[in-house]
């Protein structure tokens, strides 16, 4: 069994900075592709940053320039820096990892909210 664990999300100002982090455990053969969505009230889960095993890396153009996707592929951990958030960063942020066997799986979600 495959759990995800992220942790980070919070209440922060806008132009603030949080660092979201998602630890992947159990029986995981190879993770491709670790990757962060979120999904705001009433929208649709989005695409916000995905980074490969080799380390190539996707953003989506919103939050281009100001967050940045790592992981540590020892410790099947991603990352998500973001720095100057904006109240519309506001949103659920879920952990995805892609299996080189293209299994995906999910993590429960973390709350950020970018309010004064």
């Amino acid at each position: 069994q495959v759990q995800l664990v992220e942790s980070g999300g919070g209440l922060v100002q806008p132009g603030g900075s949080l660092r979201l982090s998602c630890a992947a455990s159990g029986t995981i053969f190879n993770i491709y592709v670790m990757g962060w969505y979120r999904q705001a009230p009433g929208n649709q889960r989005d695409l916000v940053a995905t980074i490969t095993s080799g380390g190539s890396t996707n953003y989506a153009d919103s939050v281009k320039g100001r967050f940045t996707i790592s992981r540590d592929n020892a410790k099947n951990t991603a990352y998500l820096q973001m720095n100057s958030l904006k109240p519309e960063d506001t949103a659920v942020y879920y952990c995805k990892i892609v299996t080189t066997h293209d299994f995906n799986y999910w993590g429960q979600g973390t709350q950020v909210t970018v309010s004064s």
